[in-house]
This record gives C-alpha cells, structure tokens and sequence, in this order.
C-alpha cells in the first residue's frame, strides 16, 4: 500500500503539539474550506501528517498518523464537513521552521508556501523526507521514522 502524506497547521495557542501528544488522539475538526475538506476526504488510515504550528511559531514540529479516514464533523452545524481522527507518532527531533521551508529548493513549493491559507495540504513523498531530514531524523524507506 502506497501512504500519501499531508501538513496539518494549528496555531499553538489553540491546539499545540505537547496538548495532542498528551491527548493521544485528536478529531481533526472544524476545517471549513472546501479544498482543506477535500484534502481530508482523500487521507487514509496509516497515512502521515505532519504537525505545523501556525501564525506565532510557524514550524513543523511533529509527526502524526490517520487513525480514521473521513466521516462527517460533529462541529459542523450546516454544511457538508468533514473529520479525521489523528495520533501523535513523533515529535520532530529539532523543529523545522518555515523560513528553513522557504529557502530550501525541495520544499519551497510546498502547498503550505504556495496556498498559505490551506490547514490541510497534500506533499510529496519527496518534501516529507527532506523534512525529516532537515530536523535531524534519518533518511527512512516509505516515510517511517
């Protein structure tokens, strides 16, 4: 089975790192942009993702995996919405910054970079790897750490 990887973006404040990691499992809720939504409908079990504090940190700090594909938002009062379930698998030996993202020449075309108001976004196989790589985690087969 071939994993997809995808970069889910929370601002600290609101949802950080250490709070989902204590948590154990998170339902990734609240996503109201029909791309993010999409994106999220596209996810599966095993897949990927890695954990982006937005707006005051601005970095990558953790690694986590899809428990549940898709199924409608409880949050959602109107609409047609979408979750998934995540758990934390790793944090990120050192943090990898978005000005780290930017100046390098295999993730500055990352869709985080591009679509900046994207909390969920799709990477390549490619991108996932040189991030580890850039936090200090070793070059894996199939995006394992």
């Amino acid at each position: 089975m071939v994993s997809s990887f995808w970069l889910v973006k929370q601002e600290p404040e609101a949802y950080s790192w250490s709070t989902f990691v204590h948590d154990g499992r998170t339902v990734w809720t609240g996503v109201r942009n029909f791309q993010a939504r999409n994106n999220l409908r596209a996810m599966k079990r095993g897949d990927r993702v890695l954990y982006y504090h937005s707006v005051s940190d601005r970095q990558v700090v953790g690694i986590a995996k899809v428990e549940r594909e898709a199924y409608p938002d409880p949050t959602a009062k109107e609409g047609d919405w979408s979750c998934v379930d995540l758990t934390p698998h790793q944090a990120l030996p050192k943090s990898v910054s978005l000005d780290q993202l930017k100046a390098d020449p295999i993730t500055c075309g990352m869709a985080l970079i591009r679509q900046t108001r994207l909390s969920v976004t799709p990477m390549t196989h490619e991108q996932f790897q040189r991030i580890l790589e850039m936090s200090g985690l070793r070059k894996t087969r199939g995006g394992d750490s």
